[in-house]
């Protein structure tokens, strides 16, 4: 089972639905950065039927957690920009550059930031928007969900970006902070909540959309590659297993953590009911069959994987969080820390909190 301990609690002011911890790769593992999202409302004013869309606004937040200083948690820097969505670290793609965070936002576009290690703060490097037409009349999408994978051979990463029309857009990002659109097109007939590249194919591309469909896209021929139709509400979160070929999880507003064979998507390896719809699904970077899981509206579980059986278990609720549960990560472990108590950051949107905790897990 798991047991959980706050070890810090921080107001994040906007409401908050994303946090990312920087991957080790050589560096110190405290750093980690949360996204936020607010809806701009002077007081009196009329509501958004009858204005149209309100502004959102958001912020970026680069924070620093030191277990060595008796657990000392840092803000080390704010970053006003539009309501973000979701955020990703990306890796130094060359000798001279430090880790990226790619973000994306309320208003559509993809911002990129570096990591400057010696200065520890995070400069924008570029910014690309996902809509196709600059003239287009019709309102910006959203952009709601990013993911990406880095080419072989190559000093770039591709980029998947879903959308508010239901749309997905695949981009190129280069060591010189180059971003180039590759193509865009409709995918689901409502919000496109999600999108995951398969980390085993690199020609497959998942998502997942308020139309409860979860499709795969073939890349090469730019055809779907199937359509699974389990879900009973919309398909709000994936995760294409890196440790486990051919597993993929999938998170609903039905409120089913599922496991799947790619294989064979006719039906379910396993099944767990966790209530409250799920929003984010991550697997420890050592311990990758523990896997944290943001569900909405009741707290942040964490699941244990037995890729044998298969089967899915879940180990225990972390309920300090009073609103909509929607940002996790686990800490990177350290040398030899991969059996010792684990380290996650969690934040929610409502109550705009952020809290650092100390996982332990008992067999």
């Amino acid at each position: 089972m798991a047991m959980f301990t706050t070890l810090h609690s921080e107001d994040t002011e906007y409401s908050a639905d994303s946090v990312e911890w920087l991957p080790q790769d050589g560096l110190e593992s405290g750093y980690f950065a949360c996204g936020t999202y607010q809806l701009v409302q002077a007081e009196g004013e009329a509501t958004e039927e009858e204005t149209g869309p309100r502004p959102r606004k958001g912020r970026v937040y680069l924070y620093h957690f030191g277990e060595a200083n008796n657990t000392t948690l840092e803000r080390l820097q704010c970053i006003e920009t539009a309501a973000i969505l979701d955020m990703k670290w990306l890796p130094a793609l060359s000798s001279d550059s430090g880790p990226q965070l790619a973000t994306v936002s309320s208003v559509g576009e993809l911002e990129v930031y570096e990591f400057d290690a010696a200065e520890k703060k995070l400069g924008k490097r570029t910014c690309l928007s996902i809509k196709v037409a600059e003239g287009e009349r019709e309102e910006q999408p959203l952009a709601l969900a990013l993911d990406w994978r880095q080419l072989e051979g190559e000093n770039q990463v591709q980029l998947a970006i879903s959308d508010s029309k239901g749309g997905l857009n695949l981009l190129t990002y280069s060591a010189g902070g180059g971003l180039t659109r590759q193509r865009s097109w409709p995918a689901h007939g409502f919000e496109a909540w999600t999108c995951a590249f398969d980390r085993w194919s690199p020609h497959l591309l998942y998502s997942g959309g308020d139309d409860m469909l979860l499709l795969a896209h073939d890349l090469r021929t730019e055809q779907r590659a199937w359509t699974n139709r389990a879900h009973m509400a919309g398909v709000t979160c994936l995760l294409s297993h890196p440790g486990h070929e051919h597993h993929l999880l999938t998170g609903s507003y039905d409120e089913q953590l599922r496991l799947f064979d790619t294989r064979s998507m006719k039906r379910t390896l396993a099944e767990q009911d966790l209530g409250g719809g799920i929003w984010r699904l991550k697997p420890h970077r050592a311990r990758p069959d523990l896997i944290l899981a943001a569900c909405m509206y009741t707290n942040f579980s964490v699941v244990q994987l037995d890729a044998k059986e298969p089967a899915l278990r879940w180990l225990g609720a972390y309920e300090e969080h009073k609103s909509i549960c929607y940002g996790a990560d686990w800490a990177p472990s350290g040398p030899g820390d991969s059996d010792g108590p684990l380290v996650m950051a969690t934040c929610s949107f409502y109550d705009h909190k952020l809290c650092v905790s100390r996982v332990e897990i008992s067999q």
